[in-house]
């Protein structure tokens, strides 16, 4: 028997992948949605979610697709309720918020689940199997697309907590912490910053490795044409090169839901922050230079 869950912001990535993986999946029923100018044929619509909770109470697990900025707020009145929560990444503006959220699930005693995609697509498992085996002695990332194709005139990306290039660079770090069988820790960035935005639009990471390998990372919002997302592995016994399409992502978003099921049948949680954290620690180390205006 399937689950009801509700989906909070019929957005972009609510239509191109998560209302596709919840129809496809038989563990979950799309039961209503919560959008105040959007809306899903043939689904309950409420305008707002304190609406949804007090009218349906037989939807025991809601799904949040809004900007990150006031998904705080959201996730917070969904568990207080007494909800499942699974967050689209990332999972807060900011480390601490998240680990607010996880002190209320554990009271409540429901799931709270921190989705990162990237870590599901095709290649990352074998990738980190491989790894495993190896003495890294160099990763690469590139990370670029363009802004304007995937976040077209959205302009919360832009304000402070949209994260800025880090909103698709955090898919990259999700993959990077999960591939490497030891943990590495930022010590220097560069961020390129429009002058009249906040949020960076290029960024330049640098990672410490323990075991002295070089780790970098490139991301860049003002790529033009197809997206470049793939990363560059030297090893002491070969090199390795993992290239990611668009198309992967209904593969990965599947999995997102099919963790999700698993989860709700205990309560468990799963709320890894180390992508996040690397992003708060960029922020913070990052030497910042202006470039030019942003408009779409």
């Amino acid at each position: 028997m399937s689950r009801q869950i509700a989906l909070v912001g019929i957005g972009k990535i609510a239509r191109d992948q998560h209302i596709p993986a919840i129809t496809a999946d038989p563990a979950w029923t799309l039961a209503a949605t919560v959008s105040r100018n959007a809306s899903v044929d043939g689904v309950d619509n409420y305008r707002s979610l304190e609406a949804l909770l007090a009218a349906r109470p037989d939807i025991d697990t809601i799904s949040l697709a809004i900007p990150v900025q006031p998904r705080f707020d959201h996730a917070r009145q969904a568990l207080l309720a007494g909800r499942h929560v699974m967050l689209e990444k990332p999972p807060g503006v900011s480390v601490s918020e998240c680990h607010s959220l996880q002190t209320l699930a554990r009271e409540q005693g429901v799931s709270l689940y921190a989705t990162w995609h990237a870590r599901h697509a095709e290649g990352v498992a074998n990738a980190r199997e491989w790894l495993a085996l190896r003495r890294l002695k160099r990763l690469q990332i590139c990370w670029k697309e363009d802004v304007r194709v995937w976040h077209p005139d959205q302009e919360w990306v832009w304000d402070p907590g949209g994260l800025g290039v880090f909103d698709p660079g955090i898919n990259a770090l999700s993959i990077l912490t999960d591939l490497l069988p030891v943990p590495v820790h930022l010590h220097a960035a560069h961020l390129e910053v429009p002058s009249n935005r906040q949020t960076p639009i290029a960024a330049s990471l640098y990672f410490s490795h323990p075991g002295g390998a070089r780790v970098e990372a490139e991301f860049d919002w003002r790529q033009t044409g197809d997206p470049v997302w793939k990363f560059m592995i030297d090893t002491d016994e070969g090199s390795r090169l993992l290239s990611f399409g668009a198309a992967s992502m209904d593969i990965e978003y599947r999995r997102l839901y099919q963790r999700m099921a698993e989860l709700v049948v205990d309560a468990s949680m799963d709320m890894d922050l180390t992508p996040l954290t690397h992003v708060a620690d960029a922020f913070m180390l990052g030497r910042r230079s202006s470039t030019e205006p942003f408009f779409f």
